[in-house]
């Protein structure tokens, strides 16, 4: 049923209909009542395609995720794509993968379904390629990146400042007795950068010399973690404290060190960063950095819905992440 045959059984005009489709106002209230019992009886659904070709919106916005697999990526992309689909928009989640000509790939397969807008979950979207991929073919929309920034004009980032936050749990595990920290991550990512640059100046303040900073790299997964740690305490049997780029690593670790038959957190004190649900249902429960997951997606949502509103907001927003103590420290 097309809207002028709503109209026709209404008794108005179509533009009338249409108007009270898109809540427009200036319209008498018997007449809003009647045509949307006519809408509720046939149960009229309006055609967005239909639509879009008039106003030039789809309605559609492109949510990319560096790996969907990641606990983390997927809590923000649940809370973005739920708060989307109050303000009316429908959301086409894809997972981008790690490797840079993937990202390119999923901006040119988003591009094609004219969304309005797009939000990038990760913050391995910050590289050149992907920069230039942007400037080729996504100009003309806002963007908006979870834990990352492009310097491009229609681009909007919403941080966190892990680095602050991971100095803050050297301090915490100084103020732990704990003398000999070590750090496990995946340091291929812009956001490991930034927490292994946190843990090498905690350290410094606590005067650590430069040969005494350890930092072993690995996969974000639990085996990565469990390999990791068990190699590190196996070699250096003075380490009292580690810190983790991510709690699925952590979690792997924790593993390890039981399985070492060291005690968390009197011999070993573990620290993770997420504050996910992998920390809170291991045992002995994880430490965790909190960087603010739901805030950034809520963050990140709120801009892009501005921009395609015509309001103003920042370019870049910091937050600020905070420590959750738990049992491993």
């Amino acid at each position: 049923m097309t809207i002028y045959d709503i109209a026709k059984v209404a008794g108005v005009s179509a533009s009338t209909v249409s108007r009270v489709i898109n809540n427009k106002e200036n319209i008498k209230k018997e007449t809003r009542d009647k045509v949307k019992q006519i809408l509720r009886e046939y149960n009229y659904i309006p055609n967005d395609q239909a639509r879009g070709l008039v106003t030039r919106s789809t309605k559609l916005i492109g949510i990319l995720v560096v790996d969907i697999r990641n606990a983390h990526h997927t809590d923000i992309a649940f809370v973005v794509e739920k708060f989307l689909r109050k303000k009316g928009y429908c959301s086409i989640i894809l997972n981008a993968g790690e490797d840079e000509s993937e990202m390119c790939e999923a901006i040119r397969i988003i591009e094609q379904r004219r969304v309005d807008g797009v939000l990038l979950i990760g913050s391995m979207f910050q590289n050149k390629r992907v920069k230039t991929e942007i400037i080729q073919n996504l100009s003309h929309i806002p963007i908006v990146m979870a834990n990352g920034y492009i310097d491009r004009s229609n681009v909007y980032g919403v941080l966190v400042d892990e680095y602050e936050g991971v100095k803050k749990c050297v301090d915490l595990l100084f103020s732990k007795g704990k003398n000999n920290i070590a750090f496990i991550a995946k340091s291929t990512t812009p956001s490991s950068q930034e927490k292994i640059k946190g843990y090498i100046e905690g350290l410094k303040k606590h005067n650590y010399l430069e040969k005494d900073i350890i930092i072993i790299e690995t996969n974000n997964t639990l085996k990565g973690g469990y390999k990791a740690t068990q190699e590190l305490l196996m070699e250096k049997k003075h380490i009292d404290a580690i810190i983790y780029s991510e709690d699925i690593i952590a979690v792997g670790g924790i593993q390890a060190v039981k399985d070492l038959g060291l005690c968390i957190p009197k011999k070993v004190a573990i620290i993770g960063v997420d504050n996910t649900i992998y920390g809170q249902i291991i045992s002995p429960s994880l430490t965790s950095l909190d960087n603010k997951m739901t805030d950034m997606a809520l963050q990140a949502s709120n801009i892009l819905i501005d921009d395609l509103e015509g309001m103003n907001h920042p370019e870049k927003i910091m937050l600020f992440s905070e420590i959750v103590e738990r049992e491993t420290t």
